[in-house]
């Protein structure tokens, strides 16, 4: 695949560009997009000197003709997965190329467009509430374009744990409404409980009944007791001193808190990705 890091590696021209070799050229130019008569062509660029216009020395032919179709709908050229993944069901047959204009009329375009280059992220979350904060915080965050440079795609496993209640349930708060008794509410909880909750959830109902006997299903995702983790994920955690990165068997991940905001989770996707791309090693292991 090629796909310019950048759209302003990418120029225009609408005459021969054969002509324009030892011309000058602006100094970020690498690919040359030729929109002519005759259709389209993409060549890639070499050139030399120094300053902001450097002499076109030659040009390399990439792709021409019918094997290049444009984009109708302008799309945020930063957002490279949403490109890549409209330019892939276009490319059947001898067409193998697909330009995009930006909604700021920037040009670029995806070359023989693959998805091996992206990352995949899986979302872990619980449910209730649905939807659940992270997974549905990261939906809106994708669709707003933020995460768009960064070449990564989301899948999710949502832990639902209404396929825990029952009598004999207990879980931390009533604000979940699932069917149960509640942690933070409820005193008549009985022997032989079945508390579904993390390390905190454990040490309150140990506090709170220390003569009972019960059983704990641990649902944090950091303990990986319901859920272990395949591919590198984010997931959030009640205490605030776990968020940052980690690794769950192998894995690379990324924690937030509870109640993380937007901004928090952007944060927590951009360190995962230098973490997965080797640019920081600072995961603990869990």
């Amino acid at each position: 695949m090629i796909f310019p890091a950048d759209y302003k590696s990418v120029g225009v021209t609408r005459t021969d560009p054969e002509e324009r070799i030892g011309c000058p050229v602006y100094f970020s130019t690498e690919y040359l997009i030729a929109d002519l008569p005759s259709g389209y062509a993409i060549y890639r660029v070499k050139s030399e000197g120094e300053g902001l216009l450097k002499k076109l020395v030659s040009l390399e032919l990439i792709v021409k003709g019918e094997q290049i179709r444009k984009f109708q709908e302008k799309l945020d050229a930063h957002d490279r997965t949403r490109l890549i993944e409209s330019a892939i069901p276009l490319c059947k047959g001898r067409m193998n190329t697909v330009i995009f204009e930006g909604m700021d009329r920037h040009i670029t375009f995806v070359h023989e467009p693959s998805l091996h280059e992206v990352m995949e992220i899986e979302i872990i979350d619980i449910m209730p509430p649905e939807p659940p904060w992270l997974a549905s915080a990261i939906e809106r965050l994708v669709k707003s374009g933020i995460l768009g440079e960064l070449n990564i795609r989301f899948t999710k496993k949502l832990i639902d744990l209404r396929s825990f209640e029952g009598e004999k349930a207990v879980f931390p708060c009533y604000a979940s409404e699932l069917k149960g008794k509640y942690l933070d509410t409820d005193t008549d909880i009985e022997n032989n409980s079945e508390l579904i909750g993390c390390d905190i959830s454990k040490q309150i109902f140990e506090l709170r009944f220390p003569n009972l006997t019960y059983r704990h299903i641990n649902m944090c995702p950091l303990k990986a007791e319901l859920y272990m983790p395949a591919k590198p994920f984010i997931t959030r955690c009640c205490q605030s001193k776990k968020s940052g990165m980690v690794n769950i068997n192998g894995i690379d991940g990324a924690v937030v808190h509870w109640g993380a905001s937007e901004y928090d989770i952007v944060d927590a996707i951009r360190m995962l990705v230098k973490v997965l791309k080797g640019n920081n090693h600072s995961v603990s292991k869990q």
